[in-house]
């Protein structure tokens, strides 16, 4: 027999969950607070840091991958260009940009209120948690070094 839909997942509730684990409503509650009345300067600037170093480390290297991607792509594309495999079509090409330029500028456009707003809550994180936000941005610059 296969087991209905309702028997192959459990609902996890969360109001249930909060009541039985104080940390969460420490944590998550609407009274939780910025970082910042939680724990030590010390304490913050490590976590800060630790996440800002991998966050750096693992964006310095999907950033070398896709580079390599997209540079060998390109030297590939020319080299088949070149030897007659591909015939490339460049004013269709510059045409298509210039069509997708024309897309992006409406659509940044129409998004505008949501970046901003989006800016603003980013801004107001920041400003509550200076202490962890600064260690992050330290250990962010560590982390593209390394």
């Amino acid at each position: 027999e296969h087991e209905s839909d309702d028997d192959s997942y459990e609902v996890l509730d969360l109001t249930q969950y909060a009541r039985r684990h104080h940390w969460w409503n420490r944590v998550f509650g609407r009274n939780s607070g910025p970082i910042v009345e939680k724990y030590s300067v010390a304490t913050q600037i490590v976590m800060g840091g630790v996440t800002g170093w991998c966050a750096g480390f693992l964006f310095q290297k999907v950033g070398k991958l896709a580079a390599t991607a997209v540079g060998g792509g390109f030297l590939l594309l020319q080299i088949a260009s070149h030897s007659g495999y591909v015939q490339v079509d460049w004013k269709r090409v510059e045409k298509d940009v210039n069509k997708a330029k024309k897309q992006l500028k409406k659509r940044a456009n129409k998004a505008a209120p949501e970046i901003n707003t989006l800016i603003e809550e980013s801004t107001e994180f920041i400003k509550q948690n200076i202490v962890v936000s600064s260690g992050f941005v330290g250990g962010f610059l560590l982390g593209l070094a390394s």
